[in-house]
């Protein structure tokens, strides 16, 4: 999907835009164009900010006006209206007046050549910083559209971490924009709605505006399927009708047993939102007519005891279904939601989804963060969630200074979008929630960086469990470290949330930086020759190389070359276009000339050149290397099935690797044997491996039910295919074994 293309998306459809004052606007096509009015704005405004404020509102709106004079929107209004409707929006939040200035000027840099310090003498740098916040990249180049749709959203998100109230104008900003999308052509509403959906949707979610999520959500889902969105819209509007005698006798039930109870409550029903119920019928493989509790009901008590009290007084009304029942107010939600979920069999078998919760709940869990400014009690709940949000917003600032570049950094932080949650406890009974799916390394990176770095080994509910051993619901995890551990390349294929991934590639890209650097250089000057170009370059094409690749230096490109972030062979194009003055368009479709000399590893490269743990080479097989993003070279057999797989799928990452001629160290290798269960059996076939001069790593044992046997599986060092052939021949002589050979992936 892709992410903030460079087109304007923030600017609302527009098709003419128009000049700085002393250039004449070019005129549209005559069409209808309607007037903007600032009034109503003002009224909402003038209900908490100051007569001055209002002033310096005012002054914002004139400027903006003046700068978008004769720009407009596709659907033929004065462009001026996108603005005004962005800061009314803000102004339902009760944002302050910077805010709602920088919400009337967001587009002014970007579809205007505003420069930021005629806002800062205007308006002041408060105003400038979140007006640049929103704006994006378009007079940068770069080299993709990839690159620069990942460098518009980290700029995003960086601006975000440091003032909140810009991803609020944006999503305001982004809520208009869905609003008003139907003038837009197909292919576009449906790019626009799927990057909706993909970024701004979850992020709401995670700053609990619950509001402005659902909305979003809804309108991004009847762009992206307009024909399943109006079907369901009209089942449910057919459904509404028969179900209306339903929820009003459940609302009466409700009312009533609570009043009986002494309970002072607000009690209504709300309906679930068309893209939650889709959601529902296309995860469990339902029909519109299966899919019963499309109606909720909402209780609103006045203290934290009371939703308990009404919680067991629903309970004594309708039976409760079992394993329906959450209690978010002890255990909240990462974005600060408390409330008691329960679902309830409600008249005629159907069943009722119940949420209760306070007042001060309610407030949080309609405008999340914004809630800050909505409503300023001092209540404790409020800082919590104000310090919760701080947290993430800082964790982004963490991952972003271990992060290499813009795609590595969105990629980190969309992990962190996902709403779905686990809540693990630490040894003195701390809550920490994590992705769903999250590891036990993740737990110890949210913890802190150094404790993930040196994590040695788990404690799960008191039993010792692997690093990988993925977490749930109420765990109690224990972590064990040492100082002299390091983080390994094989903990990427597993971790789960953005700050443990980029901790461990921060960690590898600084420590293993010489033995990276020297990889890259073996891996560049093999795809240089097979260009026929002397690997050694001259200082003029180094100088142009690096000016043109953004890289400090070669050791940095070679580096970025040895941990698979950049393709050898891509670099090597580079090298030859500008060697020959080639066009970037002729040199795409070059071919490879030349022999390819394979590259040469021996097995003590450290973590830049890592044996596949699917296949286990050793010495004598015949190799070939996989170039894995941070995780430097990943050396296969060339027989090893997942390889096969992998290389379907990414074939340019693909080279020739070769054994070299003196290793002087032993390698891990697995063997199965099928052997008779009998008394000491175990011990004979051990002391045949250390009379072969095998080192055993690992063994397991297991019934083999197909041939009425029991199998041995040995993980064993050895020097080499040879050595290997000579230990299974003095294994297969051993009494009471039948089977030997080599356990492949």
């Amino acid at each position: 999907m892709n992410l903030l293309p460079p087109d304007s998306t923030q600017s609302g459809n527009t098709t003419t835009r128009a000049k700085r004052p002393g250039k004449p606007p070019e005129v549209p096509e005559p069409t209808a164009i309607g007037v903007a009015s600032v009034s109503h704005l003002i009224d909402k405004l003038s209900d908490y900010l100051t007569p001055a404020e209002l002033k310096k509102v005012k002054e914002a709106y004139r400027f903006s006006d003046e700068m978008h004079l004769g720009q407009v929107r596709k659907s033929g209004e004065p462009y001026i209206s996108h603005p005004i409707a962005v800061a009314e929006i803000c102004a339902e939040w009760k944002l302050d007046a910077q805010a709602i200035m920088a919400a009337l000027l967001h587009d002014v840099i970007e579809d205007q050549d505003v420069k930021k310090e005629e806002l800062i003498e205007r308006f002041g740098s408060p105003v400038a910083n979140l007006v640049d916040g929103l704006s994006k990249l378009e007079k940068i180049e770069f080299q993709s559209l990839v690159e620069a749709q990942a460098e518009n959203f980290r700029k995003m998100l960086l601006a975000m971490a440091s003032d909140v109230r810009v991803i609020l104008i944006k999503l305001a900003d982004r809520l208009h924009n869905m609003r008003t999308l139907g003038v837009m052509a197909p292919a576009k509403k449906r790019r626009i709605a799927g990057e909706t959906m993909e970024v701004y949707v979850p992020i709401a979610h995670r700053l609990g505006l619950n509001n402005i999520y659902r909305e979003l959500q809804d309108l991004a889902f009847s762009h992206l399927y307009p024909l399943r969105y109006r079907t369901l819209s009209k089942a449910v509007k057919a459904a509404r009708g028969n179900r209306r005698e339903v929820v009003k006798k459940i609302l009466e039930a409700v009312k009533n047993t609570l009043a009986m109870g002494g309970i002072h409550a607000e009690v209504y029903g709300r309906e679930k939102t068309l893209f939650g119920i889709y959601k529902k019928m296309r995860n469990k493989h339902l029909s519109f007519s299966q899919v019963l509790d499309v109606y909720g009901f909402r209780v609103v008590v006045d203290t934290v005891p009371n939703c308990y009290v009404a919680l067991g007084t629903l309970h004594g009304l309708y039976k409760p279904m079992p394993g329906k029942f959450k209690d978010y107010i002890a255990i909240r939600k990462l974005n600060g939601y408390q409330s008691l979920h329960t679902t309830l069999i409600g008249p005629y078998g159907t069943p009722v989804e119940f949420q209760i919760r306070t007042q001060d709940m309610h407030r949080t869990a309609e405008s999340g963060v914004a809630a800050h400014w909505l409503y300023k009690t001092g209540d404790q709940n409020m800082s919590d969630l104000q310090q919760r949000t701080h947290a993430w917003l800082q964790s982004l600032l963490d991952i972003q200074q271990q992060t290499g570049d813009s795609a590595e950094f969105l990629e980190h932080v969309k992990v962190d979008l996902f709403p779905d949650s686990v809540y693990v406890f630490t040894p003195k009974s701390k809550i920490i929630a994590l992705p769903r799916g999250a590891t036990a390394l993740d737990f110890a990176y949210s913890i802190h960086t150094g404790i993930g770095d040196h994590t040695v080994a788990v404690k799960i509910n008191n039993e010792t469990q692997p690093l990988r051993t993925e977490l749930h619901n109420g765990d109690i995890v224990e972590i064990v470290t040492d100082a002299e551990s390091r983080p390994s390349p094989t903990w990427l294929g597993y971790v789960r949330t953005g700050k443990a991934r980029s901790a461990i590639r921060h960690h590898l890209r600084t420590v293993n930086v010489n033995e990276s650097v020297e990889l890259g250089q073996d891996l560049l000057a093999q795809a240089l020759v097979a260009r026929n170009i002397e690997p050694a370059l001259s200082s003029t094409t180094i100088d142009r190389l690096l000016a043109e690749s953004s890289a400090k230096s070669m050791d940095e490109l070679y580096a970025d070359i040895g941990i698979g972030k950049r393709m050898p062979a891509l670099v090597a194009r580079h090298i030859f276009g500008l060697i020959e003055g080639e066009s970037a368009a002729e040199l795409s479709n070059m071919p490879l000339t030349g022999d390819i000399d394979p590259v040469t590893i021996y097995g003590s490269e450290g973590a830049s050149v890592q044996l596949a743990p699917c296949c286990l080479p050793i010495p004598g097989d015949q190799i070939t290397g996989q170039l894995r993003r941070d995780q430097g070279l990943v050396v296969h057999t060339c027989d090893c099935l997942p390889a096969k797989r992998l290389r379907v799928k990414e074939p340019d990452r693909w080279i020739a690797v070769q054994w070299g001629e003196e290793l002087n160290r032993r390698f891990d290798c697995r063997i199965r044997l099928l052997i008779n269960n009998e008394k000491g059996i175990l011990a004979r076939v051990a002391a045949e491996i250390g009379e072969s001069d095998g080192n055993i790593t690992y063994v397991g044992m297991d019934e083999d039910d197909e041939n009425m046997m029991t199998q041995l599986r040995f993980t064993i060092q050895v020097k080499d295919r040879v050595h290997l052939a000579h230990l299974i021949r003095n294994l297969r002589r051993v009494a009471g074994v039948n089977r030997v050979e080599r356990e492949r992936a």
